[in-house]
């Protein structure tokens, strides 16, 4: 995405008749920030061509779409209704593909109350995590950007790895800094379960810790990724009796928690956050994949956190620091 914005914002400066010549003439590549591809889409763009590049991705999304359709009615519709956020996105500061108020005003137009900020920690250098200095000034770009969008409102937030001991990746004075905390194990998703399940357990019941992010780190499409073992009853307990939410993450390719262990996180009498874990502001329309799920598990609509008004959404998250 960034490759094609680049590209995009270079061609943008040129005079259409010096633009189309370069394109004809094979030159576009020459200019900064235009690569082999970016050059081929906007060439074929430029003879009033569809991109072959968009054509590829817009049949892979049409397989995805057939594999898992989504019908919002009944309680999913309802669900889908009550929802006022999201606790899970990131923005191009990570991993991301777009500006931080670009993701919140898609996410204000799309009837949003609050969105959650979660970009990654300093460990997952290949989603280029926010190291301390880059978080601090994240929030204050969040605060200023907060003032234009009023009384729409970026929560802050980050999605911290599990390390493999079981403690975060980032400071304590940074994590209580922030609104919410969303807790994701990236690293060693083989762990045997006699590991992983007391690394789970330690983060879930850290004070920080406010949401478990996609439990199981599976992948269901392309090459797949199988789901990581663990004492899903243990994990559910301690996440119960820290108040630690646990997410669906309606992300197509990972469904994650898979429905026989979101029926154990109802079971277990856990809350729960539907959300999108969106890198584009388009994947922020992803959260009926979710809202069907929890339909389906039987999620009780009153433990759906993200389907609460930010102030209490803030007060439950501030009261586990506190405890």
């Amino acid at each position: 995405m960034r490759a094609f914005r680049g590209a995009a914002a270079t061609l943008a400066k040129l005079d259409p008749e010096d633009l189309a010549q370069r394109a004809a003439t094979g030159r576009l590549r020459a200019l900064p920030g235009v690569g082999q591809t970016t050059e081929a889409v906007a060439t074929e763009a430029l003879a009033g061509q569809v991109p072959s590049y968009l054509a590829k991705l817009e049949e892979e999304a049409g397989h995805l779409a057939a594999e898992e359709a989504v019908v919002l009615t009944g309680r999913s519709a309802e669900i889908r209704s009550l929802l006022r956020g999201d606790c899970h996105t990131h923005s191009d500061w990570s991993d991301g593909g777009s500006p931080i108020d670009e993701m919140a005003r898609a996410a204000r137009d799309l009837g949003h109350e609050y969105v959650v900020l979660t970009d990654h920690s300093p460990r997952l250098k290949v989603a280029n995590g926010l190291t301390a200095e880059r978080l601090r000034t994240q929030l204050d770009l969040v605060a200023a950007i907060n003032e234009e969008l009023a009384p729409f409102r970026i929560l802050t937030g980050i999605e911290v790895d599990i390390l493999d001991d079981g403690s975060l990746d980032q400071t304590d004075e940074l994590l209580g800094r922030l609104d919410v905390v969303v807790a994701s194990v990236h690293s060693k998703l083989r762990m045997e379960s006699a590991a992983m399940t007391p690394r789970m357990v330690a983060a879930v019941q850290n004070p920080h810790v406010d949401i478990l992010g996609h439990c199981t780190g599976r992948m269901v499409t392309g090459k797949g990724r199988p789901q990581s073992t663990f004492d899903a009853e243990a994990v559910f307990a301690a996440c119960a009796a820290s108040d630690t939410a646990v997410e669906i993450n309606c992300r197509p390719e990972r469904l994650d928690p898979p429905r026989p262990l979101l029926r154990q996180v109802v079971a277990a009498g856990c809350k729960v956050s539907i959300d999108t874990d969106a890198h584009a502001p388009g994947q922020l329309e992803w959260q009926p994949y979710g809202c069907v799920r929890a339909a389906e598990c039987g999620v009780r609509t009153e433990s759906i956190v993200n389907a609460w008004p930010a102030e209490r959404l803030l007060e439950w998250t501030a009261s586990h620091a506190a405890g």
